[in-house]
């Protein structure tokens, strides 16, 4: 199971066809190298927010994305097809059925399918500035590659909804992310590896680098993507397939073998998934 993941410069657009060229170009890179699924990071769209935006405006309102919603889901779910891959969109702002502002995160299949999983846990930020609210639901997506999980930034910070997803049969949690300092990079990278330690597997992720300089909020970013796995003897014994270089515009690429999973859970040196005292602690299975 090929992956890659974008470290996403982000950049002011004077119109979307900017943002479009720059998303096709990761597109193009990661097919050149055959992957099978691509992440991008949370809040991928916002330099659409710079559109428009006057000097030290601080950007359009953050509910202006949802008039891009159609040309996102258009140029991802186009770009999926056409390359034959699985695309884990970064995330976008919706509406949900209660008119409620949503942090969704999407993944955009081969077949042209799009599916969603909103961010369940909203940071201070993103509900004192933007009103933006947590989904009420956690799924997993099969797929013939295996079954994985979509957790956005700081949903990976609690262990609860982890092991639900992956009591629900994931072995790949893909977590785009968003972090505008070392304290917050850290934070989510750590939780990262205690996840993969705890429920025995792998976690892709990547975040946004460079600056908006139009849009509040958006004005600093700290960010590497990994793929980091459990901290076992069939895997590196940071943890860490692979990572790029911190804040720089780059791709990474690792294959993942789900069959080692497998193989710790049932007989690794420690069987954190299979030792759990459920006798002691929800079972979330």
């Amino acid at each position: 199971m090929r992956v890659s993941a974008v470290q996403f410069r982000l950049r002011d657009c004077d119109g979307i066809d900017k943002f479009r060229e720059q998303v096709t170009h990761y597109v193009r890179n990661a097919s050149e190298y055959g992957t099978r699924f691509l992440l991008f990071p949370e809040f991928v769209t916002t330099p659409l927010l710079a559109i428009g935006a006057t000097e030290g405006s601080g950007g359009q309102p953050v509910d202006k994305l949802l008039e891009y919603t159609d040309d996102y889901v258009s140029l991802f779910s186009g770009l999926a097809v056409q390359y034959d891959m699985y695309l884990l969109g970064g995330t976008h702002i919706t509406r949900a059925e209660d008119g409620t502002l949503r942090n969704t995160a999407f993944m955009f299949g081969p077949d042209g399918s799009v599916a969603t999983q909103d961010k369940l846990h909203i940071t201070p930020t993103e509900k004192e500035e933007w009103n933006v609210s947590g989904g009420q639901s956690v799924q997993v997506f099969p797929t013939p590659f295996g079954t994985i999980g979509l957790l956005t930034c700081y949903d990976i910070e609690f262990p609860e909804i982890v092991r639900m997803v992956r009591a629900k049969g994931a072995d790949v949690i893909f977590c785009p992310s968003c972090t505008d300092d070392r304290h917050g990079f850290y934070r989510v990278r750590y939780c990262c590896h205690a996840r993969a330690v705890e429920n025995q597997v792998y976690i892709v992720t990547t975040g946004t680098v460079g600056s908006l300089e139009k849009v509040d909020f958006m004005r600093a970013n700290y960010g590497q993507a990994a793929v980091i796995t459990p901290n076992d003897i069939p895997f590196p014994p940071r943890g860490i397939l692979c990572e790029g270089e911190i804040n720089a515009d780059m791709l990474i690429t690792a294959d993942l073998d789900l069959t080692l999973l497998a193989e710790v859970r049932e007989k690794g040196s420690v069987t954190t998934w299979r030792d759990r005292r459920t006798d002691l602690y929800t079972d979330w299975s």
